[in-house]
């Protein structure tokens, strides 16, 4: 048989399986970055939506806002994979996240696609609070350290995702919260797109991440963990596998099937057209962390 028909032969199931079904995306790394990437991923986004999948977008952001801050001569400084903002920090989180959301609407766009973009402070999609961190200290005792103005999650308004999802819209999302208060909130975008998961009973939540996914060694790529339990996952913390930025993403994985959510998929987004070959195909190109 023609090798193009295989393809398509062993993505039929998975098509079958996920049409009408929603698969939260969290865009991020060198996805976002390099143009070849940047094709790859809206493509996949755009024929995921054309085969009856249901994807929504959470995006990050990072790397470029470390950019500007560079610029206005501020120092990035991260606790646990979230960044320290304070107020003229959030001011260029917002203004950086909103060009980028533009930015990915338009590529959906143009690739075939119909797409919105919106924050977590449109119609109150993300109600958010602010967010301390407990860390150890070097003498071994739990501490408390002020983030700034870093969210967390409360409350998810799924409505308005939904209108634009079932309009035949990709809502494209900003990781950004809003207080009771009305205070603006930076949200962690891994976070983020787990609480939105759950929040949807999505099928699926895919992180992009600039990793093969979850190694037992973290300086050997060849050490990846295709599957892991989330019973797992606390050993692997304790053996120093999961650390870092790694940190949130795989929280928010946790978050997701907690939540509901079947399955949830870490992946390398520097992998051209890493999310059709992680839907379509029995091996995938990550980690995968089931309940």
């Amino acid at each position: 048989m023609d090798r193009t028909a295989d393809v398509l032969i062993e993505a039929l199931p998975y098509i079958r399986s996920f049409y009408d079904r929603r698969i939260v995306i969290k865009y991020g790394g060198a996805a976002m970055e390099e143009e070849a990437l940047i094709h790859s991923v809206m493509e996949d986004i755009v024929l995921m939506k054309y085969v009856g999948m249901r994807p929504i977008v959470v995006h990050g952001g990072g790397p470029r806002i470390s950019t500007w801050m560079d610029k206005v001569g501020k120092e990035a400084e991260f606790v646990r994979g979230l960044r320290v903002t304070d107020a003229e920090t959030m001011e260029i989180v917002e203004m950086v996240l909103g060009s980028i959301n533009k930015g990915i609407v338009s590529r959906i766009n143009q690739h075939g696609g119909k797409s919105i973009g919106m924050s977590g402070k449109d119609a109150n999609l993300i109600v958010a609070e602010k967010q301390d961190a407990q860390v150890i200290d070097e003498n071994g005792q739990q501490i408390t350290l002020d983030l700034g103005f870093v969210g967390k999650i409360i409350g998810v308004n799924t409505e308005p995702i939904i209108t634009l999802d079932k309009a035949g819209y990709i809502p494209v999302i900003a990781p950004i919260g809003v207080g009771v208060d009305g205070q603006t909130y930076n949200i962690n975008a891994d976070t983020m797109a787990g609480e939105i998961a759950s929040a949807l009973q999505a099928e699926k939540l895919i992180v992009l991440t600039d990793t093969r996914g979850i190694l037992r060694d973290v300086s050997d790529a060849s050490s990846l963990l295709p599957t892991i339990h989330l019973k797992e996952i606390d050993p692997l913390t304790q053996e120093g596998c999961i650390a870092g930025g790694m940190l949130p993403k795989v929280e928010a994985c946790t978050t997701a099937l907690i939540g509901g959510v079947y399955k949830t998929h870490i992946i390398d987004g520097r992998i051209p057209h890493s999310l059709l070959l992680e839907v379509f195909t029995e091996g995938g190109v990550g980690t995968e962390i089931v309940r």
